[in-house]
């Protein structure tokens, strides 16, 4: 049975989109602070890099208990604890003298964020009746996924022209404005004092899912299997899950209700947001390297050259909410696909010399078909859910694409980095002290520059064949959930019956 609509509805969803960007936007912004954090802390890359992947662990730890704490001491309560907890810890992150506060800092962001994205998800829905969620979806998702896209804009300027600590400054105000109309506004949902959390699913869960977002997140830095390190996580991943899986089933009060599992619907909108996140991340984490680095484009440029991607995914959300119950989902899913594919596709046809035009297109197309492919995502899995599943349910699907974001990321570099190697292979050859250019410049004594340009200039070539074997990766893996949907039957969405 549907909730009521509460009296202030229109401020509590202004405060619900605020936390969801909240956490979103701290995806991504951080990115582009790196080199000046690796600077100021005397870091290497991988150490430095530990900023981000303790902040996607915590989370990915977190998240799923977001359903035991909200029936326990209320959502509201809960709420109003991540977004205080995110805020003050992005005061610790922003006032950070070494990389190990930092990192800790980090690690409390997680923690404590990432009960935003299932909680405020569940109450969007339930402010608005069945009919209207696929506006309500559209409302919420601008939140919760354009903060992904804006990251990278918002962080360049800030770095640029302020200081790299007000990436994490910028949350202080957007917090308090948050945490402030929910706790005015927003009224609490009924406490179960007999909920229990199932430890042993909730330590075995939280094993298996630690172990692989870390081996996902390092394996490209130390060779995968070749590293001793990476072999422990991957055994102690195929642990944790063995265990939770194990006990989930025979157990009578699991850790999350496989109930849900038990809908065809869900399951298959658990796999699409799985390829959601496999799809869209990925671009997000490598674009600001690929246009400051190799493409030589200034950090505020950067950061403007990604807007067009967010614009095109809000106007895509609001499009794509309007026809959720006029347009077969699958065909609105399809299309996603299929913009993203192109949009890939004319990617992996780049050169050095890319001009801002195709950079702006290209980012506006990924951007619309992000947004058309989320809504009816989101309806497919959710139809059907009762109030008191929609938490876990939440929780469940955002796990998944927090996992297979991560994991995306990691199979992306790993097409960069085998093929920007073989085409590096293949280049040095033709350069030796017989080319005729090298010939010419050992006869004035300057075949040491020429030979140093030259391999800069390999280098450059090298890397932007990688990348394009990357972006092509990326257009074929469409196919996949494209196939699926066609081999699928009727899906329901909002109040059909």
């Amino acid at each position: 049975m549907e909730e009521k609509a509460p009296r202030f509805r229109g401020l509590i969803i202004a405060s619900i989109m605020l936390a969801t960007l909240l956490y979103s936007i701290d995806w991504t912004i951080v990115v582009v602070a790196f080199p000046h954090m690796k600077g100021i802390f005397a870091a290497t890359e991988d150490q430095v890099a530990w900023v981000i992947t303790c902040y996607i662990v915590a989370s990915a730890i977190t998240m799923p208990t977001a359903g035991w704490a909200s029936r326990r001491f209320g959502r509201k309560r809960i709420i109003l604890f991540s977004i205080g907890g995110f805020t003050a810890s992005s005061v610790m992150c922003g006032a950070a003298d070494s990389l190990m506060v930092e990192v800790i800092a980090r690690t409390i962001q997680g923690l404590t964020g990432a009960f935003i994205i299932p909680l405020s998800n569940s109450v969007m829905l339930d402010m608005f009746p069945r009919k209207e969620h696929g506006r309500a979806l559209s409302i919420w998702s601008v939140g919760a996924f354009s903060g992904s896209f804006l990251g990278p804009v918002l962080g360049g300027y800030l770095t640029e022209y302020l200081s790299w600590r007000y990436v994490f400054y910028i949350n202080i105000p957007i917090g308090i404005i948050a945490f402030t109309g929910i706790f005015v506004f927003m009224n609490e949902s009924k406490k179960e004092k007999e909920a229990k959390l199932d430890w042993f699913g909730f330590l075995s869960l939280a094993l298996g899912v630690s172990a692989l977002q870390i081996m996902a997140d390092r394996g490209h830095r130390l060779d995968w299997f070749e590293s001793p390190e990476i072999v422990i996580e991957a055994a102690l991943a195929t642990l944790g899950f063995y265990l939770f899986f194990a006990h989930s089933l025979s157990s009578r009060s699991p850790f999350l209700d496989f109930r849900i599992l038990a809908k065809k619907q869900f399951r298959l909108g658990m796999v699409l947001m799985g390829f959601y996140g496999l799809l869209t991340v990925p671009i997000l984490a490598i674009m600001p390297v690929f246009l400051e680095e190799l493409i030589g484009y200034p950090i505020d440029t950067v950061g403007l050259l990604q807007t067009p991607r967010g614009v095109g995914l809000v106007l895509a959300l609001f499009l794509a909410g309007k026809l959720s119950t006029k347009v077969n989902p699958r065909v609105l899913m399809g299309i996603g696909l299929i913009a993203i594919a192109v949009s890939n596709y004319e990617m992996s046809r780049w050169s050095l010399d890319v001009g801002e035009w195709d950079i702006i297109w290209t980012g506006l197309l990924q951007g619309v078909g992000a947004g058309i492919l989320i809504i009816p995502i989101q309806e497919v899995a959710f139809y059907g859910s009762s109030s008191s599943q929609r938490v876990d349910a939440s929780a469940i699907i955002n796990l998944t694409r927090s996992i297979c974001s991560s994991v995306g990321v990691s199979i992306t570099l790993v097409f960069y980095f085998m093929n920007s190697g073989t085409a590096r292979s293949d280049l040095v050859p033709y350069v030796n002290r017989f080319s005729d250019y090298v010939s010419e410049a050992i006869v004035f004594g300057e075949h040491n520059q020429l030979l140093a340009q030259l391999g800069r200039e390999i280098d450059r070539q090298a890397s932007m064949l990688g990348y394009s074997a990357a972006f092509l990766f990326l257009s074929a893996l469409p196919l996949i959930p494209f196939l699926l949907l066609c081999l699928s039957g009727r899906l329901r969405v909002g109040d059909q019956s």
